[in-house]
C-alpha cells in the first residue's frame, strides 16, 4: 500500500477524449429550499455561522471545502465522513486520505446552531453541501442554489475511504475511470473541481517523491518546473510530514481562476494535477482559465462551470426519503438506530 498522505479529492484529470457529459437531474426529494416550512432560517444561520468562523479562521475554508468531496466520493453524499469510531470499528475520518482534514468541529458548531432552531431537521449532509458553498461564496467565490433533502448514513468504515478517494500520485485515466465514472461524473467535472486547489494548502509528503525520488529515479519530476523544484526543496525537506504549502501561491484563500496558472505553468503540486497539461481537452480548459487570470478577467466561465459541477457531485448517490436518518448529532448515530 502507498504510505503517502492523501490530498484532496481535486486531485484528477482527464481522459485523451473528453466524455459527453452525463447530466443528472436532482433526485426526486432533493429540492432547492427543501428546509423552507419545516426550518425556514436554515440557510441564513449556517450562512451566519460560516461568515463569523471564516473571518477568524480564513485557513478552514479549503479543508471545509474538501470535506464535502471526500464524503460525496466514499458511498455517497450521506456525511458518513462526520461519524467517530467505535470500539473496533475504526471510521473514514481515521483513513490516510482524510487524516489531513480539517473543520470537523465547525461542523459541530452549525449543527449544534440548527438543533436549537430546529431539532432533529437539517441533516448533516446538507450542512456539509451547503458549509461548502458557503466557503467559496465567502472567499469571493460564485453562489449556487443548494439542493437540500439529503439524509444522513448509519456506517462509515475506514478502508471504504482508502478505495475510493483518487489519490494524488495516480495518473488521469486511472482516477477518471476507477473514481469518477462510476459515480456519474464526467471528464469535465474533473478538471473544473480540480480548479478548487485555488483554496487551501497541501502537506509536503502529499508530492515530495516528485522533489526527491520520482518513480524510483532519485530526480526530481521532469515535468515540474525547474525553477519551481529549487522553492519546493527549501520548504520541503526530505520525509517532511508536517510542514503545509501553498497549492495557489498569493490566492490559496481566495477562490478564483489562478491555481489554473500554476498547472499551465508546471507548478502543480500532485502528479494527478500535472498530467492534466497531456490531455488535449483538459489542456485547453486550463490555458484559457490561466488567459482569463492573467488579465485579470472575471472568471464566468470557470465560476459556472464549478457551480454546475458541485451540484451534481452533491448529487451522488443520496439518501433521501425514508432512507437513512437525521442524526441529532454529527458525529453518531441516533440512540434508536442503534
Amino acid at each position: 500500500m502507498h504510505n503517502m498522505a492523501y490530498r484532496l479529492l481535486f486531485g484528477f484529470v482527464l481522459p485523451l477524449v473528453l466524455q459527453s457529459s452525463l447530466v443528472l437531474c436532482n433526485p426526486p426529494e432533493l429540492k432547492v429550499g427543501f428546509y423552507q416550512y419545516t426550518c425556514p432560517y436554515a440557510e441564513v444561520i449556517i450562512r451566519d455561522e460560516m461568515t463569523r468562523i471564516i473571518s477568524h479562521v480564513p485557513s478552514l475554508a479549503g479543508p471545509l471545502l474538501r470535506m464535502h468531496f471526500h464524503d460525496c466520493f466514499v458511498n455517497g453524499c450521506d456525511a458518513s465522513i462526520l461519524l467517530d469510531s467505535l470500539p473496533g470499528l475504526p471510521s473514514e475520518k481515521e483513513s490516510i486520505p482524510n487524516l489531513s482534514l480539517r473543520g470537523f468541529g465547525t461542523i459541530d458548531l452549525v449543527k449544534a446552531k440548527l438543533e436549537q432552531a430546529c431539532p432533529g431537521v437539517v441533516s448533516c449532509a446538507d450542512i456539509l453541501a451547503l458549509v461548502a458553498r458557503d466557503v467559496v461564496v465567502l472567499t469571493h467565490g460564485p453562489y449556487w442554489d443548494v439542493p437540500t433533502g439529503r439524509r444522513d448514513g448509519m456506517i462509515s468504515v475506514k478502508d471504504d475511504a482508502l478505495s475510493n478517494l483518487p489519490p494524488p500520485f495516480f495518473d488521469a485515466t486511472r482516477n477518471l475511470y476507477q473514481f469518477f465514472i462510476p459515480k456519474g461524473l464526467d471528464a469535465k467535472d474533473q478538471v473544473v473541481l480540480l480548479g478548487g486547489h485555488t483554496l487551501g494548502t497541501s502537506h509536503c509528503s502529499s508530492f515530495s517523491d516528485r522533489l526527491y525520488n520520482f518513480s524510483g529515479t532519485l530526480m526530481p519530476d521532469p515535468s515540474l518546473d525547474r525553477q519551481y523544484v529549487p522553492r519546493l526543496k527549501t520548504k520541503c525537506a526530505p520525509g517532511d510530514t508536517r510542514t503545509l504549502v501553498e497549492m495557489d501561491p498569493g490566492s490559496f484563500r481566495t477562490f478564483d481562476a489562478s491555481y489554473y496558472r500554476h498547472v499551465a505553468k508546471g507548478r502543480a503540486l500532485f502528479t494527478s494535477d500535472e498530467t492534466l497539461m497531456l490531455d488535449p481537452f483538459a489542456r485547453d480548459y486550463v490555458l484559457r482559465q490561466a488567459g482569463v487570470a492573467s488579465d485579470g478577467r472575471y472568471p464566468a466561465e470557470f465560476f459556472a462551470d464549478f457551480a454546475a459541477s458541485m451540484v451534481k457531485m452533491g448529487n451522488v448517490q443520496v439518501l433521501t426519503g425514508a432512507h437513512g436518518q437525521v442524526r441529532r448529532r454529527c458525529g453518531a448515530v441516533n440512540q434508536m438506530y442503534i
